[in-house]
């Protein structure tokens, strides 16, 4: 067995067999299916009271036409202001001036903290009765029921034909891409970060314990730092192989099963092309979802290439995080320069959330092609569907990246590494990486 191989194995079961990693591991999938469904939990459990509103309407207009809400009742207010404010059960006392058609604001008067649902209640009632008012104005018959007849939602419905799609076409959400892309965004950015700083922390502690001086004395500088990113790479590829397989087994298996049938059915014929979103029974963004994720072949494409550009940002930048971890001394340091690794992945993420407004633009493209910042861009484009020849450019170039960057934090690895009480700069560096 290899020097470098022994590096690899010591680097990868120190930290897949630790408990941390195997609870991590397990429960992520988990609680990101939690937090998905969390808001909705908490809008269930999280209802206020209803709250009793006197109303005191001098335009005799809107009091009338108001009617109650889950969130708030009213009623006629029969005494002074005083002597209904004093009332506990109470929240507050609208009051409605009699020129409310010409100036549009009521005052809601409560000892109590604001409550937005009621503000909205009350504003989103008021505004329909002195619109109501004003339409009255024109004397036509049945005006609401012209106005609700003509009333149209327009679906649209997104077919791609080009060379990103298959020869049938493929419906496509908008939406639902920009929502996936930015899942594969999130979770690129968490892992070059995390098992990026992981890399550096490890050669930092490592150098600052003196133990790099004995065991550059039996392998070679270069050979221990490649060992320490691919083995840190194989525990990265190994905890999201597990996720994508919790996943999978979530929306292929269990989506379907816990889904009426029905849904199911229109689900898949939209998808099919066998029918459009005009005739669709079901909310349309739900079906398009079902469909994308139940779809084998399309999750797999998905997860394939985010696999791809996981392990190449991740040794493009685990190796300028290596470079940096040999240069310094302690984690103090350490955070100071470590805003040359941060500072690429942090403009990839800002860039991806402007290209997915228009993921097909002159920057979308040079962005997601350009290796500092394609696995973060590209991942965000790939739900919209990207030409081949894209891909195959950004990968190619990802690849020499990876090539020369290697080289280069191998060249400072090997200087850094026996370096002690300096802090070192990017001119340092620099002319460590220029040395034979």
């Amino acid at each position: 067995m290899s020097t470098t191989s022994i590096i690899i194995r010591r680097e990868y079961l120190e930290r897949v067999t630790k408990k941390s990693f195997i609870i991590t591991t397990i429960l992520v999938p988990i609680l990101m299916l939690l937090l998905v469904a969390l808001p909705s939990i908490i809008m269930v459990f999280a209802t206020g009271d209803t709250k009793y509103v006197a109303v005191v309407d001098d335009s005799g207009l809107v009091l009338p036409a108001l009617h109650d809400t889950d969130e708030v009742k009213f009623f006629a207010a029969t005494g002074s202001q005083s002597e209904t404010l004093a009332n506990d059960s109470l929240y507050g006392m609208l009051i409605i001036d009699s020129n409310v058609m010409q100036r549009p604001s009521v005052r809601l008067i409560t000892p109590h903290a604001a409550s937005l649902p009621v503000e909205n209640a009350i504003s989103t009632q008021v505004s329909k009765i002195i619109e109501d008012q004003k339409l009255k104005a024109y004397n036509i018959d049945n005006i609401d029921q012209i106005l609700q007849s003509i009333k149209t939602d327009v679906a649209v419905q997104t077919i791609r034909t080009s060379d990103a799609a298959d020869e049938e076409g493929e419906n496509q959400s908008a939406v639902l891409a920009a929502a996936l892309g930015g899942v594969l965004n999130f979770i690129l950015y968490i892992f070059l970060l995390l098992y990026g700083a992981m890399v550096m922390n490890s050669i930092v502690e490592e150098k600052s314990n003196r133990v790099l001086e004995i065991v550059v004395s039996s392998i070679k500088p270069q050979s221990l730092m490649l060992g320490k990113i691919i083995g840190v790479g194989l525990v990265a590829i190994t905890q999201i192989v597990i996720w994508v397989a919790i996943m999978a087994v979530i929306t292929t298996a269990l989506i379907p099963m816990l889904m009426p049938a029905s849904i199911m059915a229109e689900s898949q014929a939209l998808s099919a092309g066998q029918i459009d979103v005009a005739s669709a029974v079901n909310d349309t963004d739900l079906l398009m979802a079902l469909g994308m994720l139940s779809d084998a072949g399309f999750m797999l494409k998905l997860l394939g290439l985010l696999l791809l550009f996981l392990v190449g940002g991740y040794l493009l930048f685990a190796s300028i995080f290596a470079a940096i971890g040999a240069s310094v001394d302690n984690l103090q340091d350490a955070s100071q320069l470590q805003m040359l690794g941060m500072a690429p992945i942090m403009v990839g993420i800002f860039s991806s959330m402007a290209v997915m407004n228009d993921p097909n633009s002159t920057f979308a493209v040079v962005m997601s092609i350009f290796p500092l910042t394609s696995p973060m861009v590209m991942m965000s484009r790939v739900p919209f569907g990207v030409p081949a020849w894209q891909l195959a450019l950004s990968v190619g170039l990802l690849l020499l990246s990876i090539i020369f960057m290697v080289w280069v934090a191998a060249k400072i690895y090997r200087v850094g590494i026996f370096m002690y009480g300096q802090k070192p700069t990017i001119a340092t560096l620099y002319r460590w990486a220029r040395m034979k």
